[in-house]
C-alpha cells in the first residue's frame, strides 16, 4: 500500500495510489494517526504536486557507514557500533523541490537511502520489538557537504542544512508486502545511473538500526531513520538533477541549485 502526501487546495492531503488508474484515492486525515479511510474522491497523480510523504515531528536520524563498500570508497572502516547523526525537520524536502547547496560547501554528494518512518513513541526497543514501531518506508537522499563533514568534529554542517534530506515519492505502509532487507537502491544524475545497490548489503538491518537509535533517544511518531547508502556516491552539482529510486516505493528527483 503506497500513500502520497500531496498539495490539494490550501492544505496537504493524503491519497492511496491506484497505480493502474494513475490516480490517488483521497484519504481522510493523516495515516500517521488514523487508519486509511477513503473519502470517495479521486485525483490524477499528474494533476497534483507530490510533497514529502512525512514531515518529522522532531528529527531525522542518519546512520553512517552501514554499507561496507561505501565505507571503503571513502577510506573508512565499518564501525563497531552504528554511527548516528541528526538532521532537523527543516532538512526535509519533497519531490521536485530544489536542493539548495550551502554557501560554505564546494562539494556536496548525493547518497540514496531507504528511510524508515516511526509510528509511535518508543524508547529502548529490542530488534524484535522494532517492527511494531515502524509505520512504513520511503526513499531518501542524504545530501552531504563532504569537506565540512571531514573538517568538523561533528557532522552538523555537513549533514543538517536546509533541503539536505528530500523524501519521496510515496510512503509504503509496513503491511508485510514490502521486504526492507531485499530492495534495490539506486541514484541517477541527469538520468545516468550512479548508484545501484541493495539493502541486502546493509551491515545492520532496519530493526537493528531502529532499536539502536531508540537506545540513544526517544523516537516520536513521524520521525525518520535513514539506513545508510550503497557505494557509488558522487558530487551533486548545481544545474544537475538527482533522482532516487527504491524498488517497491518509486522514483523521485530534485534539481540542484546554488543561490
Amino acid at each position: 500500500m503506497r500513500i502520497a502526501r500531496f498539495a490539494h487546495g490550501s492544505d496537504p492531503a493524503y491519497g492511496l495510489l491506484d497505480e493502474a488508474a494513475g490516480e490517488l484515492v483521497v484519504l481522510r486525515g493523516d495515516p500517521l494517526h488514523t487508519a486509511p479511510e477513503p473519502t470517495g474522491a479521486r485525483v490524477r497523480v499528474d494533476d497534483v504536486r507530490l510533497l514529502a510523504p512525512v514531515i518529522p515531528r522532531s528529527k531525522v536520524v542518519g546512520v553512517g557507514r552501514n554499507y561496507a563498500a561505501h565505507a571503503a570508497e571513502l577510506g573508512n572502516e565499518v564501525p563497531a557500533e552504528p554511527v548516528l547523526f541528526l538532521k532537523p525537520n527543516t532538512a526535509v524536502a519533497g519531490p521536485d523541490d530544489p536542493i539548495v547547496l550551502p554557501a560554505y560547501a564546494d562539494r556536496v554528494d548525493y547518497e540514496a537511502e531507504l528511510a524508515v518512518v516511526i509510528s509511535r513513541v518508543c524508547k529502548n526497543l529490542t530488534p524484535e520489538q522494532a517492527p511494531a514501531a515502524i509505520l512504513g518506508y520511503t526513499a531518501a537522499c542524504d545530501y552531504t557537504a563532504r569537506e565540512a563533514q571531514r573538517a568538523d568534529a561533528t557532522w552538523t554542517r555537513g549533514k543538517a542544512w536546509d533541503t539536505s534530506c528530500p523524501l519521496g515519492p510515496y510512503l509504503v505502509l509496513d503491511d508485510g508486502s514490502f521486504d526492507p532487507g531485499r530492495v534495490g537502491v539506486r541514484s541517477y544524475v541527469d538520468g545516468q545511473l550512479r548508484q545501484d545497490g541493495t539493502t541486502a548489503d546493509m551491515v545492520r538491518s532496519v530493526t537493528e538500526l531502529v532499536a539502536y537509535a531508540s537506545s540513544v533517544f526517544t523516537l516520536l511518531p513521524g520521525d525518520v531513520v535513514l539506513t545508510g547508502t550503497p557505494a557509488g556516491v558522487g558530487p551533486a552539482e548545481a544545474g544537475r538533477r538527482v533522482d532516487i529510486e527504491i524498488d517497491g516505493i518509486g522514483r523521485f528527483g530534485n534539481p540542484i541549485v546554488r543561490r
